[in-house]
């Protein structure tokens, strides 16, 4: 005979877990890794000045590249600086440690300069890389939190990052010192850049694609030239104006004088308050728009559409002068085509 539990009814119903309070895990969480951000700022005015100088100054005068090696999470953020590196004129490239051991120490060249980087300074699989240093004098930039760990100690030059607390106390998983090291790896790429005197140009030159390479954009990229160019003489007629819109389509013409400067638009609209009164036989001068607007070829579409847009009468056509001299026309649909507007 099988028998039934008996139940006094004093037995206690099962704890429910309490609910997590999810705001507040992202609110102690961001607070402190800006409390990491807020102490690496102090450390670059006091202890990190000398080194990070010199390492900036290491390498501005390589010959070779960047070399930036970490394991695990430091080894994503290795991933992220050496692509931002690249990206703003230094050129660098990600070495897995775990690999550089099996034969991916052949990426490292005379003239490299080595970033390593590991919390601890501790990191074992970093042992291959830093012994290579050694062995080839291969100048080794170290990122750690230990100035008393192996990584620090083997360094030519050891960027120390100061103590801070991980958002989560009972883990210790890797939180704020990885924001630390990210941007710390962003100021390296900023000083880098702005000690090469590295242009919006150049940074266009590597990001063609995306949103962010039109907005790196400038009017002589986009503008019509040469034969392409819609013009006319300042002598010209209504009649020659109209035979040059419908050759060109860009719905106007620049009206320029002898020396080549821009002197007057006639366009589309001048057209129609000009008709039917005007004989097209008549000269474009006396329909023009006098002095209209112009920017330079170098100035960024994103702001040469924002010159447009903001008129008391928007605009669909722009001219470009360089030297007193008209070079070019842009269209607002060749912004739409290149994705600005």
């Amino acid at each position: 005979m099988v028998t039934q539990p008996r139940y006094s009814g004093l037995e206690s119903s099962p704890k429910v877990p309490a609910k997590p309070d999810h705001i507040a895990a992202a609110i102690r969480t961001v607070r402190a890794e800006i409390n990491g951000l807020e102490a690496l700022g102090e450390a670059f005015a006091n202890g990190l000045r000398a080194p990070f100088d010199a390492a900036v100054e290491a390498i501005r005068e390589a010959k070779g590249r960047v070399v930036v090696t970490g394991m695990g999470k430091s080894g994503h953020v290795a991933r992220k600086i050496a692509s931002t590196l690249a990206s703003t004129g230094t050129p660098a490239f990600f070495l897995h440690p775990g690999e550089a051991s099996h034969g991916d120490l052949g990426m490292v060249t005379a003239g490299d300069v080595v970033l390593a980087i590991s919390w601890s300074g501790e990191t074992p699989e970093l042992r291959a890389v830093i012994n290579f240093c050694t062995r080839f004098g291969a100048p080794l930039i170290a990122m750690a939190s230990d100035a008393n760990s192996a990584l620090a100690d083997a360094a030519d030059i050891a960027l120390i990052l100061p103590q801070a607390e991980e958002a989560c106390q009972n883990t210790r998983a890797p939180t704020t010192s990885t924001t630390m090291q990210l941007a710390f790896g962003d100021a390296l790429a900023i000083a880098l850049l702005e000690a090469r005197g590295f242009s919006a140009a150049d940074f266009k030159n590597f990001h063609p694609g995306g949103k962010l390479g039109a907005q790196l954009i400038t009017v002589g990229d986009l503008m019509a030239r040469g034969e392409n160019l819609p013009k006319v003489p300042i002598t010209a007629s209504i009649y020659d104006a109209i035979v040059e819109i419908t050759r060109t389509r860009y719905g106007g013409v620049a009206v320029v004088n002898e020396e080549g400067a821009l002197v007057g638009a006639f366009t589309d609209g001048d057209l129609r308050r000009a008709l039917p009164g005007a004989d097209l036989s008549s000269s474009v001068v006396e329909h023009m728009t006098h002095s209209p607007v112009f920017v330079h070829p170098h100035l960024l579409a994103t702001e040469a559409l924002r010159v447009m847009n903001e008129r008391p009468r928007p605009i669909l056509l722009i001219f470009a002068c360089e030297n007193d001299r008209l070079v070019g026309a842009v269209h607002m649909h060749d912004f739409l085509r290149a994705g600005i507007a």
